[in-house]
């Protein structure tokens, strides 16, 4: 019987964004973060059914079922794991392996070919930078003031001559159709092989986890006959509108914001200058898939496109996707440079933090494009104008963040209140916004011998895991143990976390995403859709390991008085010592408080 790899699970699972599945048997509205409907699996009159798309998971606070994509396949169609994968797979057109299927494997073995030979290549154009033959290269660097340090973590390099990368692909063992199938290196009609990047400067493109999986080369020669980049053509192990330039860099900055820039020369410039969370689109508009993968890494998305009409309108249409992300997206204003990279080398980076913390929000921008259309001199345009920025204000879920936005438009444009509050009333009411949304109830759990408030705190705890792990996991797992929880759910998600020993958050869920069981999915669901109201993680993660300790101290306390109730057989050192731990255990809780 043929088994299905994790890896190849996790990739039918990348395929099959969990929002346009459920949606082919829900009608789901956008609010906030998560997406809400009816539940298709009890009979409910509010919705209680919630979808996440940055952490890909469903759970219904009705009935509790809950999981990934998988789970909802195998729930809806009454169908097993196995038969849900393989329908998936199916719509996602990814080719499943069978014991007949030879061709599957040589497939697989032609990937891991091609990864190698993009990591040997990549080694290959940084060693050769650092030759005299690269002199050409070298000055270009020097003249856009990149250092070593960043040549390095970007493994920015120089393409030889001819066929030079392809003798030395050769002279590692590999064969013909192997470097072929990665468009290092091209086959002209005489037969030769002739390399594809000659004479530029290189960009390895990796994936999220590090490895190379593509390449963008720059031209260095003054000649407007060759084009300024040249960038590897899709294949098996590189699809452009699933990646991002730099993201395996951007992942590991502390800072919960992405910038997100057009070029590699914008968020290389940038991340020299301190700003390690800038990623590039890879030259092609954002995609859906782009778009997820931003709102996996991080809490808010800093657009900072070129200042020309062209970066303005791919603002628009990168706002318009992550908006339906449920992104909190912000725009960049920069003037006096044409891009990032110029203006950070002009201004520095002190001026350029300045603008990524006041960048406007989506509605903000939205007005400044509609200003721009408008003569608000003229009485027809200014009407014109608030009945456009009306259906923008509609689209704004949260009350209060609306009267801000009117306030602020009211006096700006000289507009009164009231006549921008009629109109969008107007639209809130055609478009049936103004129907109050229900409350979500959340029953923790229907395990009477474990108290809900415990429940709550481990599911917190796992959350923190799966959510903040760099963060959390040191100070959770010097503080918490195993036989600290109660839930046996919680248990085996904890165990499955300590066992991992990975040291990544998305690894973490893709793990406890594989397990099958559509219980503990449900219970991981409920815990990856619940608000916590986290404001401070450190302050938050501080709290649950002293309540842990203050318990552990709290029962230790009472099991030393349990003792020296019944001490009359006890020698009189063990009871003075018992005595001192229990001294010392009523300071410390006393600190505590």
């Amino acid at each position: 019987m043929v088994q299905y790899t994790d890896e190849l699970k996790e990739e039918i699972r990348s395929a099959n964004d969990i929002v346009d599945i459920v949606s082919q048997y829900v009608n789901l509205k956008r609010s906030g973060r998560n997406f809400f409907g009816l539940c298709p699996f009890h009979k409910e009159k509010s919705p209680s059914f919630s979808v996440s798309a940055d952490r890909q998971y469903f759970h219904c606070f009705g009935c509790h079922k809950g999981g990934d994509v998988f789970t909802f396949v195998s729930e809806i169609e009454r169908v097993s794991f196995k038969e849900a994968l393989e329908m998936l797979a199916e719509r996602a057109n990814i080719e499943l392996p069978t014991e007949q299927n030879s061709e599957f494997n040589k497939q697989q073995y032609l990937k891991d070919r091609m990864y190698k030979i993009n990591a040997e290549t990549a080694i290959f154009f940084h060693e050769r930078l650092y030759k005299p033959l690269a002199r050409i290269a070298q000055d270009y660097v020097k003249k856009r003031k990149l250092d070593n340090n960043t040549l390095k973590a970007f493994k920015i390099g120089y393409s030889g001559e001819y066929n030079e990368l392809y003798k030395h692909l050769k002279q590692l063992g590999f064969k013909d159709e192997e470097i072929l199938a990665t468009g290092l290196v091209n086959k002209n009609d005489k037969g030769e092989f002739i390399d594809r990047y000659r004479k530029r400067l290189m960009f390895p493109i990796m994936d999220v986890s590090g490895k190379v999986i593509a390449f963008g080369g720059r031209k260095l020669e003054n000649n407007d006959k060759i084009a300024k980049y040249i960038n590897s053509n899709e294949n098996l192990v590189y699809s452009k509108k699933k990646h991002l330039f730099a993201l395996n860099l951007a992942k590991q900055s502390d800072s919960k914001k992405i910038i997100l820039v057009e070029g590699y020369m914008d968020a290389i410039s940038l991340y020299q200058r301190g700003f390690n969370n800038v990623v590039a689109s890879l030259g092609t508009a954002l995609t859906e898939e782009q778009g997820r993968l931003l709102r996996k890494y991080c809490e808010q998305v800093i657009l900072s496109y070129d200042s020309d009409g062209a970066g303005q309108e791919a603002i628009m249409r990168g706002l318009a996707i992550l908006e339906n992300q449920g992104c909190d997206a912000r725009v960049l204003q920069m003037e006096g440079a044409k891009d990032p990279d110029e203006y950070v080398i002009k201004y520095g980076s002190g001026r350029f933090n300045l603008l990524v913390e006041n960048a406007i929000s989506l509605v903000e921008f939205k007005i400044k494009m509609l200003k721009q259309k408008y003569n608000l001199e003229n009485s027809n345009d200014k009407i014109r104008f608030l009945k456009e920025i009306t259906k923008v204000l509609s689209n704004v879920d949260n009350k209060i963040e609306r009267e801000i936005y009117i306030s602020k438009i009211a006096e700006s444009y000289n507009i009164s209140k009231e006549a921008i509050y009629a109109e969008v009333n107007k639209s809130l009411y055609k478009s049936d916004k103004n129907v109050e949304k229900t409350k979500k109830v959340i029953k923790i759990s229907e395990d009477e011998e474990v108290n809900p408030a415990i429940i709550k705190r481990e599911n917190m705890v796992i959350y923190l895991l799966i959510n903040y792990f760099k963060e959390a996991y040191e100070k959770i797992v010097t503080n918490i143990s195993l036989d600290d929880f109660k839930l046996e759910s919680n248990k085996i998600i904890f165990e499955k976390i300590l066992e991992s020993n990975e040291e990544e958050s998305e690894k973490i869920l893709q793990l406890i995403s594989n397990i099958e069981d559509k219980d503990l999915q449900s219970h991981i669901s409920e815990i990856l859709v619940t608000d916590y109201e986290i404001n401070s993680v450190e302050k938050c993660i501080e709290d649950v390991v002293n309540i842990y300790n203050k318990e552990r101290l709290t029962n230790r306390k009472l099991e030393i008085i349990q003792k020296l109730e019944n001490s009359s057989n006890m020698a009189k050192e063990e009871v003075a010592k018992l005595e001192q731990e229990l001294s010392d255990i009523i300071i410390e809780l006393a600190k505590r408080k």
